[in-house]
């Protein structure tokens, strides 16, 4: 409980008065009672004149745990439900107890009642208290808590991104960060707040008596609590995405639905409390963007007081206008409500346009129109809309659909983002545990760290030059993030070359340059000896460069004689990298030579012959080398 926060006794009243309309016995109880000589035990709590077997325990030990116990007794053939919930009013421990008479008639046992009564009363848990996490289950909120009218702060919260990382780190992982995340909130709300597990990942708090002001702070305080907790296990941290609604006198259920809403505007930022208040005080940065399409001004007049309460509005009165501002927007515009017919570029043309841009995987257009012909509708579906809404249209069912819609696509676009995070961070491991062992080689080898790093920054701004330059080797995005990566494992065969050739100060005899050339073949070897990875497409690439590094285009290279586009890419643009960086580096058997002798001598044909398109980019890409590295 946060010490911050009293019950007061009118608030205690308030919501003892409210717990009547459900339970038919319901009484305060102060600590002070409680704690009396046994001699004059607090009576028993009774229902309809059934008394309660020891009633006053259960209050008993609610007060010295300081939370919430239920327990089931059985009476005869009737089945009593008893909570005891330790509260403190006015800075006083008291707890409230409430019973109810469960349909006893309607339970069927074929075992001995009082054993049904200890099984029942062991195993209450299982009936309204989540397993998991120890708070009350869904169960819970449909049997007592849905229909009752409330006046308190109704609050949403879901752990963004759970499915993905229980999926991908395990059950268990995503069981301890469940179970964490509710360990902190139980310890940032009241004892009087309720908590109950409303769905997988999603949580209900109802906040009896919270003042505006302090509610948006009540939910900000606990996202930063779980946002600063470290789940072991758990990739990154926990966050989660909050909405929260102060009810009057309104029905859970309808409570809820208003939170729930707030909670899939939060989502699509995550980590984010979203509050009614939040969005009434004109605080737009909370509000997600539509851009509504029509050439009628009042379609869009009509479309725009539908939605403005809740969104931020874009106009656009054509085709051109449209276009334009999704060329400024991007995806920061959450959906598109899109004509058909209009002046100039059509609706269709804007799908024609979306979906060549590849934008109509990241917005989603819901085509509103009074053309719903099946032709139409379905040429509308084929170019990839989301919903199809036909004139006249009822106010309620755009909205709903509009949230549906942004609610589909936020889920999609956090799990792309994640997806793509864990991508990132398995190849930014991979490049680490790569650039070790290669760090490994350069270390035997008696040369710079550095030049590992320069291979990869030469290698890659080659790439970049080369596909600017023509399309002819068909790099893509996977090749042109594989190659730099698998250059850091050119020379890893030198491994298996002897210090003596490998660090000689001087030139090498026929011999001794004979073995060093094997280098190539023992790191190809060694590559291809990782059997259970001949199929990974890194595997592949860094083959080709440790093999074939040493190759040139007329063919006078080794240790194959290959010549021209016989040897790979990735090998071709290495052997440049590597030379240039050979060339500008102090050895053990030379000084550095400067970085304008250095492209001479390679353009000249002096370190052997290489692909004349990429000698073109090297002399297009020159004076960028000598910036980058200061030669």
């Amino acid at each position: 409980m946060n010490p911050d926060e009293k019950l007061t006794m009118k608030q205690a009243l308030e919501e003892i008065e409210a717990l009547r309309r459900i339970f038919p016995a319901v009484r305060l109880l102060s600590g002070e009672q409680l704690k009396k000589d046994a001699a004059v035990p607090v009576e028993d709590i009774s229902i309809d004149g059934i008394k309660v077997d020891c009633g006053s325990c259960i209050a008993v030990n609610a007060l010295n745990e300081k939370k919430q116990i239920t327990k089931l007794e059985l009476s005869g053939s009737d089945m009593l439900q008893v909570i005891a919930q330790y509260v403190e009013i006015d800075g006083i421990p008291h707890v409230i107890e409430m019973a109810k008479k469960l349909s006893g008639d309607s339970l069927m046992y074929l075992g001995d009642k009082k054993d049904l009564a200890a099984k029942l009363a062991s195993s209450n848990s299982e009936l309204y208290i989540d397993s998991l996490t120890g708070a009350y289950n869904r169960r819970y909120f449909e049997e007592f808590l849905k229909n009752m009218p409330t006046s308190a702060g109704v609050v949403m919260i879901d752990l963004d991104d759970f499915k993905l990382y229980n999926d991908s780190c395990g059950h268990e992982s995503g069981d301890t960060a469940l179970h964490s995340m509710v360990d902190i909130i139980r310890k940032c709300i009241r004892a009087t707040d309720t908590l109950v597990r409303y769905g997988g990942d999603e949580f209900l708090i109802i906040m009896p008596g919270i003042t505006d002001d302090r509610f948006t702070q009540q939910l900000r305080y606990i996202k930063r609590r779980i946002h600063k907790t470290d789940i072991p296990g758990y990739p990154g941290q926990l966050s989660v995405s909050i909405g929260g609604v102060l009810a009057v006198n309104e029905p859970l259920i309808s409570a809820v639905a208003r939170a729930d809403k707030n909670m899939y505007l939060a989502k699509n930022r995550k980590n984010t409390v979203v509050t009614d208040d939040s969005k009434l005080s004109g605080n737009d940065a909370d509000k997600l963007n539509i851009m509504i399409v029509d050439d009628s001004e009042l379609n869009r007049e009509i479309l725009s007081s539908m939605l403005s309460s809740e969104f931020n509005i874009l106009e656009a009165a054509n085709g051109e206008t449209c276009l334009s501002m999704l060329e400024e927007y991007g995806t920061d515009i959450s959906i598109v409500l899109l004509d058909i017919v209009m002046p100039g570029i059509s609706g269709f043309d804007v799908l024609k346009v979306m979906n060549a841009d590849h934008l109509i995987e990241d917005i989603p257009v819901i085509m509103i129109s009074s053309d719903n012909s099946d032709s139409s509708v379905r040429e509308a579906y084929e170019m990839g809309v989301s919903d199809y809404i036909s004139r006249p249209f009822d106010a309620r069912v755009v909205y709903h659909r509009v949230f549906n819609t942004i609610k589909l696509y936020s889920k999609q676009r956090r799990l792309v983002k994640l997806v793509t995070d864990q991508i990132n961070e398995k190849e930014k491991n991979n490049s680490m545990m790569i650039g070790i062992l290669s760090q490994i080689v350069e270390f035997r080898n008696g040369e710079s760290g550095l030049h590992v790093v320069h291979i990869r920054t030469l290698t890659e701004m080659l790439l970049e030059q080369l596909v600017k330059k023509t399309d002819k080797y068909k790099l893509d995005s996977t090749k042109k993030m594989l190659i730099p990566t698998a250059s850091a494992l050119h020379d890893i065969g030198k491994i298996g070359i002897d210090d003596k050739i490998l660090n000689k100060p001087g030139r090498l005899t026929k011999e001794e340059f004979e073995i060093m050339k094997t280098h190539t073949v023992i790191g190809a070897q060694m590559i291809e000896s990782l059997e259970q990875y001949q199929n990974e497409e890194l595997i592949k690439i860094a083959h080709e460069i440790c093999r074939w590094h040493h190759e040139r285009w007329d063919g006078k290279g080794y240790p194959d004689g290959l010549k021209g586009d016989e040897i790979p890419i990735s090998a071709q643009i290495v052997s440049i990298a590597d030379v240039y960086d050979a060339l500008v580096s102090e050895r053990v058997y030379k000084k550095a030579l400067p970085h304008e002798t250095a492209i001479k001598m390679i353009l000249d044909g002096e370190c052997g012959q290489f692909n004349p398109i990429l000698l073109n980019c090297l002399i297009d890409i020159n004076q960028e080398i000598k910036k980058k590295f200061n030669t």
